[in-house]
This record gives structure tokens, sequence and C-alpha cells, in this order.
């Protein structure tokens, strides 16, 4: 992944330390206590000795009014004092009266700070005569030894997209004053242009560290955070608006955050305060249109885009924020349409023709996708790492195998597909028909499956960059994109499970128009999981209890904005699972389908269960509340620890008592298990973990009871007792297959009598579970290949065989028998001629082989 270099400007490939995680932002925020900033770049920070000190800090703090008071002051032929007047100017819109002060200045001294303000507002209203004006202060940066005229080119570079040698004026600088705000805040946002956020956020706590109440500091870091960690974010956005209540910067952000969250009354309000103090802010005008047409006010969007249009003609920008804030709610082929609108008015915004590529590929338009961002790097030909890193994708699905059947289409890595597409194709017809079936809606198709064994491949498919730490799939209508078994260790996910998610999202998606919230998307799709198959239901529920026990589950009017909180993500996919349970409950399929459509005609939340189902989310939340008190709350007693004891903690002689006095608590009988198992007291041990077995039999995990029990009963030899243990956590620990794997050995080794039903049943059951978690796994697929076959499932155990086979099997020519065998149970006798021949022509004196090829032969002639 390329991106620009602290110590170097040249491109160069970011290994997996240096990406982004949340816990690394958090982190680098943690020992400043502080938040961050960006969009407008703060002026040239003077000496504090300087008479400019005082207009400067007036400035960053937004008392424009006392700018111009001070600036009044000194010499206004000073070209740093026209400019700092021209800011204050610009910051409430009065753009025409900055152009008349800039203006003669710039003439006057081409390079200097005035110039700058006067090309970046040129930029800003989309002016032809912007590069020109910026052109001229560029070269500075090979020519000058001043920090400050170093920083001014830098900032004209970045403005002009020449990042690598933007990053080298802001190296410079900084090298020698590394203290000053402004050199720190305008690094930071060339490394925020280049994608390096790491550095980016460097920058900008280096700029905090200097001055905490720089704002522009404080934004950029809160821009930083946006994507991993918006309630980090928001918190340093609203730390910059107690220092500048006037910044529209702040006001605007927090608008784009409560879009994110769904809250467009707040949205709104922020916009109002931005135009209050910038009647003529372009992204407060293209952030109030792009919020009318999410909300189908299609008149109110037009008049918006007429106001925006009549300050700056060519601000192409109006049009595609809407299309941004439309995919943001999934309304990507209106996306698509509205970017294009916004290379009608701007041909040459490279922004707006890589966001009309990750547009398009969102609806399945690969091709277009490609030609998107190709013509942006022609125009822009910096090394944008999303442009690339799409592009690099592109090329590697070029080498996917395409499969389709009927109106599915599905991609998937060439080594994987010969396995894969036996298991993923008839799940997903599978899936799309008990779904069209249920919501009584047939999704308009081609659907577009694209499973990738990278999950940064897959991460970059959906977003342009690797990471998505915790994800697994995506659905964007007609498209769906997700890891491969092979993405992750095997036991971390169960893949099938994802595909029916994802696959739940295209029809509720496309049956309420791509407007249904996402509480309730991820919501229904979780929710299928469990009702496809239970084992597929996500296990979460102690950590639910606890989250309970501790904080009450989350409150449904702030359900949106908790998919925006990496703390709160992954409860919130398990509590929408519980909430749509809960809707099915009480008003059936038929009362869901009506909620669907509601959305579907535009209505919020309100509206929609108002007119869906005549309720609300404060009637709601009470019905809600009893339900999961009816299933969470003996669960919840036995998980809540009296006094807040540390339990894992005490030593023996304190946890025996502890647990004798409390009989009715897990961690308490847990710990005291896990103690006495490492103090060799193993039949004490036994008894202390059949207690919390009892108390909690969905305990999963090498730590649960049934596992140590487990582990005891091995090292004591006794195998039944093992296996009776590992059947137990199996059956609530549905990901973990190394105690499936275990279990298998086990009874293998018990030499389990496949001959009888029951026997027989056991054993295919443990395989199936191998094979749904791992379908790698070439011995699952052998054993439960000859077990379905034993059974007379002659196509299942084809399947099974034929997955060996594209796994490269030791003996190869066992495979093929064992396939061959398959075949002519069904009938299939050419075919198993064909797989015999095969075998024998590896292994000429393998008897199953020539056995199995006498009888085809013989059985021919009758």
């Amino acid at each position: 992944m390329p991106y620009l270099d602290r110590t170097s400007w040249r491109v160069s490939d970011v290994p997996p330390s240096r990406r982004l995680s949340v816990a690394l932002l958090i982190a680098a925020l943690a020992f400043l206590a502080l938040p961050t900033s960006g969009t407008a770049q703060a002026p040239r920070r003077p000496a504090v000795s300087s008479p400019l000190a005082a207009v400067s800090r007036a400035w960053v703090e937004g008392k424009y009014d006392e700018v111009e008071a001070l600036a009044d002051k000194l010499d206004p032929r000073d070209p740093n004092v026209v400019a700092m007047k021209a800011r204050a100017a610009i910051a409430r819109g009065k753009y025409a009266d900055a152009e008349v002060a800039l203006r003669p200045a710039a003439m006057r001294a081409p390079t200097s700070e005035a110039a700058l303000e006067l090309g970046l507002l040129y930029t800003m209203l989309g002016r032809s005569d912007a590069n020109a004006v910026l052109e001229k202060i560029a070269p500075t940066a090979d020519t000058s030894n001043d920090p400050y005229e170093l920083a001014r080119a830098g900032r004209a570079l970045r403005a002009l997209r020449r990042l690598h040698e933007a990053n080298a004026a802001y190296r410079e600088a900084a090298a020698m004053l590394p203290t000053d705000p402004a050199i720190q805040t305008g690094w930071g946002d060339v490394f925020l242009d280049g994608h390096n956020v790491r550095e980016a956020l460097r920058s900008f706590q280096m700029a905090m560290q200097a001055d905490p109440r720089w704002t522009p500091a404080l934004l950029g870091a809160a821009r930083t955070l946006a994507d991993e960690n918006p309630p980090q974010a928001i918190a340093l956005a609203k730390r910059a608006l107690e220092v500048n209540p006037s910044s529209v910067d702040a006001q605007v952000f927090l608008a784009e955050q409560a879009l994110d969250a769904e809250h467009k009354d707040e949205a709104r309000e922020a916009l109002a305060k931005a135009l209050a103090v910038n009647p003529s802010s372009l992204e407060a005008h293209a952030l109030v249109a792009a919020l009318a047409y999410v909300e189908d006010k299609q008149q109110d969007f037009e008049a918006e885009v007429a106001k925006t249009l009549a300050i700056a003609p060519s601000y192409g920008e109006v049009f595609r924020t809407a299309g941004e804030l439309a995919a943001h709610n999934y309304r990507f082929d209106e996306a698509v349409a509205l970017t294009r609108r916004a290379l009608e008015l701007d041909r040459r915004n490279s922004r707006a023709l890589t966001d009309l590529g990750i547009h398009l590929l969102r609806t399945g338009d690969e091709p277009g996708a490609r030609a998107a961002l190709e013509a942006s790097i022609e125009i822009d030909p910096f090394d944008d790492v999303v442009r690339k890193n799409l592009l690099k994708m592109l090329d590697t699905l070029d080498k996917f195998v395409t499969v389709r059947d009927g109106d599915l289409v599905m991609r998937l890595q060439k080594d994987e597909a010969p396995v894969l597409q036996e298991y993923a194709i008839p799940l997903a017809h599978r899936a799309l028909a008990t779904l069209s079936a249920r919501y009584e809606f047939t999704p308009r198709g081609p659907i577009l499956v694209e499973i990738f064994p990278t999950h940064d491949d897959f991460a970059v498919r959906n977003v342009g960059l690797p990471g998505m730490i915790g994800a697994l799939g995506a659905c964007f209508g007609r498209v769906v994109t997700m890891d491969s078994p092979h993405a992750r260790p095997p036991g971390e996910f169960q893949w099938e499970a994802t595909l029916w998610h994802e696959l739940t999202h295209v029809i509720t998606l496309q049956m309420s128009n791509q407007r249904l919230p996402r509480w309730l998307s991820e919501g229904l799709s979780t929710y299928e999981e469990k009702r496809a198959r239970p084992e597929w239901a996500r296990q979460q529920d102690i950590e639910f209890a606890t989250m309970v026990n501790r904080d009450g589950a989350i409150k449904l009017r702030d359900f949106n904005a908790a998919f925006q909180n990496p703390k709160l993500i992954s409860i919130a996919y398990y509590q929408g699972g519980l909430l749509v349970e809960h809707l099915q409950n009480v008003y059936g399929d038929a009362g869901i389908r009506k909620l669907l459509r509601a959305y579907g005609q535009g209505l919020d939340t309100d509206a929609a269960l108002k007119t869906a189902l005549n309720t609300s989310f404060d009637e709601l939340q009470t019905g809600f509340d009893q339900m999961l008190d009816r299933l969470f709350g003996d669960m919840r007693k036995v998980l809540a620890t009296p006094d807040n004891a540390d339990v894992m903690r005490m030593p023996l002689e304190t946890l025996r008592p502890y647990a004798a006095e409390h009989p009715r608590t897990y961690v308490a009988q847990l710990a005291l298990g896990t103690a006495l198992r490492k103090a060799g007291q193993t039949e004490e041990a036994m008894q202390a973990f059949e207690r919390a077995a009892a108390l909690l039999p969905t305990a999963r995990g090498d730590a649960s009871p049934h596992a140590q029990m487990a582990a005891i009963a091995l090292e004591k030899k006794d195998t039944s007792r093992a296996i009776a243990e590992l059947t137990a956590l199996v059956a609530n620990d549905f990901d973990n297959v190394e105690a499936a794997r275990q279990l298998a050995t086990l009874l293998t080794q018990t030499k389990v009598d496949v001959s009888t039903a029951a026997g027989a049943a056991k054993m295919t059951a443990v395989y199936e579970r191998i094979a749904a978690i791992d379908p790698f796994d070439t011995d699952a697929h052998a054993k439960l290949g000859r077990l379905v076959l034993d059974r007379g499932d002659a196509d299942a155990a084809a399947r099974e065989f034929k997955a060996v086979l594209a796994l490269g099997p030791v003996d190869r020519a066992a495979a093929l028998t064992d396939l061959a065998e398959s075949y002519m149970k069904a009938g299939k006798r050419v075919d198993a001629k064909k797989q015999t021949l095969a075998a024998l022509e590896i292994a000429p004196t393998y008897e199953r082989a020539q056995e199995l090829l006498l009888k085809l032969v013989d059985g021919g002639r009758q």
C-alpha cells in the first residue's frame, strides 16, 4: 500500500505492522487526552513576539471581528496582514471582499501569504486561474530556507495535488520548527490526503502538544479517527468548538458524523450553525443538499444545489457529496447518477472519478469502475493509495473463476473454486429461494458474489484500503463480498452463515428500496442466520448478558449510533437479532414485510413503525426489555458476581469458602475448578466444573467447564468421559473446530459402530461440523463421503469426494475410486468408469479399483 513517508517522500509499501488499528489510534491519543483537526488550514503561525501573533490566535479561536480590528492597526500593505484579514472574510463567506483585498497584494508579492490565500480561494470556488497563482508559490520549496516559506509552498503543493513535493517541503520546515503547530498540522493534512493516517495522527498530536488549543489540529485528528473511532472523533470536534465556537469545519464534520448515525435532526442543527457563521459555505450547502436528497425531498435538493452553484458555478462537489451520502445509505445506483452529474460540471474532478469508480464497483460494474479509476489517475497522477489498491484488486479479480448459474454470478479464487463452488452455489440458491418466499419478494439480479481468500483484498474491494478488522462480509444490494474460509484461521467464523447473512441483505435492501436503517438491516440478517440453522446463531449470549448486568442493553433510540461505535458494534449485531426476534414474535413475518415496505416508501423510523406496526420505539422498548428479562434473567443471575469480587485472582484457600457461600455464581464455581485443577486436585475440580456447567451450559472456549473436564478426562485416559464432555462442548461451541476434530479422533479410536443408525449419525454429525467450518479439510470430506455413501446418499458422497480430489489428496487413486463408487451407486456408470480408469492409470494394481472396474464392465454387459 503506497504512502507518504515522514522520513522520505518516495512511495513505499506499508508493512502490516504499520496499518491503522482502532487500538493504535485510541492509545495514540490517550497520552494527550485531547482531540485533533484538519479541513481549514491554519495560517502561518508567527513567532510569539510577532505583532501578528495575536491576530493568528484570534483567527484560530474564530474571533473574526477581533482579527480585523487587530489587523487594522498593522501595515495594510503587508501581505501577511492582508492574508489574515482575507481569511476572516472568507470564514464568514465574504469571498468577493477577500478577493478584492488579496489580488493586488498577490500581484505585488506572488509568493506571499496573500498570494497563497488567493490561490486557495480560487481553488475552493473552482476558478480556472487557481493553479496559475499557486504555481508561482510552489518553487519556493526548492529555493527557500525559511520554514514558514517552505510551509507556504507545502500548502500550495498540496492544493496542486503534488503531495510528495508537499511532504518534502513540510519535512524540511518541521525539521527547523518541530514544535510549530501550524507546520505540523499542515503536514498532517498532507499525510491524511495521502491516506497515511498513522503519520497524520502523529503530526496532529505534535501540534496539540505544542498548542492544545490549536483547533485545526483538533479537527485534523477528528478526521483521522472518523472511520475507525467515531465517538473519539466527535469528542475532538466538540473540543475544537469549545475553543472556536465559530468553526464551520467543526460543525460540518459533526453534521457528517450525525448523518452516519442517522441523527438527521442533529445534522440539520449543526449545518444551520455553520451557515449562520458562513452563509456561503460550499461544504455546508452541499451537505444540506445531500440531506434533502436522501430524505427524498427532490425540490429542496435542487433548490439547495442552485444556491450552491450561484456561489461557485462549477462546484461539482455539491453532486459528489450527495452521491457520497446516497452511497452511505446504500443507494448506489443513485450515487452513480449523482456523481456523473458532478463530472458534468467539473470533468477534471479526480475525486469524483474515484468516487464513481467505487460506486460502480458496488453496483457490480467492474469494467466501468476500472475506466473511472484510470481516468482519475490520468488527471491526478499522484499515487493515491485507494485508486492503486482498487486497480490492483481488480487485477486480482480478473484471475478469479467466474461461475454463472441463473441470476447468480459467483467469483472465486481459482485454487478455491473447485471446492467452494460445490457448497457456496447451492447454499446461495437455497438462501435466495428461502428468503424470497418468506419475504414475498424476488430480488433484481444478476446477484454478484465475490469470495476472497485474503482478507485485505476483501477490505479493498469494499472501501479501497486494507483493514475492516472484524468484518466478514458486505452487501451492496446486488453485490456481495466476503472472506473465504481461507481468509481466517479455521474456527474464527462460519462462512456459510456469513453468506446467508449477506444474501438476506440482498432481499431486505432491495425490498426497502435501499432505505431501511442499519439496526433493522443487520438485525434481520443476524436473525435469519439463526433461523436458517440454530448452530449459526451468534455465540454472544454470555457477552450480552454480562453487558446488560454492567451497563444495560443498548437503548433502541441509540441503536443506530451503536453501529458506529467500535466498542459496541459487535454486540449491536447480536442485539439487533434479538430485536428482530421480538418483532417477529409480536408481529410475525407479515408485520416485518409491512415494515420493510414502509421504509421503501421513504418513511423515517418513527413513521414506518407507526404506519406498519402501529407502534413506536418507546413502546417497543418496553416489550423488548420484557423479552430480555425472560431470555436472560437466569443467565444474568448466575453471571453476576457478588460484591464485584475479583474471583479469578483469589487464592484457593479464599476461593473454597467463597464458592461454598455462592453456589449459584458461575464464575465462582469455574474459578474454583480452575484453581483445583492447577493444584492437582482433579476429582474436586471435576465437581466444581460440573456445578459450573449446570449453571451455564452454553459456556464456550478452552476455559469453559466442558473443555476443562474433557482435558482432565483425557489426562486420566477416561475416553468415554472425554467424548461426553467434548460432545457437550461442540453442541454449544459450533465454531470450535479443534474440539470437533478431537471428538472425531476419539470416536474413531473407540471404533464407533457406524453400521448402526446411531453410530453413523454420531460420526456424520461430527464430520459435517468439521467440513462446514473448514471446507478445505481433506480428511473430513473423505470420512464424510464414506459415511453418507454408506447410508445411500450417493450424490452427497460424490460432492465430498470431488472436494477431496480438488484438495490434492495424498492417495489420489483411492480418492478417484471413492468418487467412482459414488457415481456407480448413483447410476452414473459412464462417469464411474471414467474415474475408475483414472485411478488405475495412477495405480494399475490397485485392487479396489480393479474390482470396481470388473463390476462396471460386467454390469454393462448385463
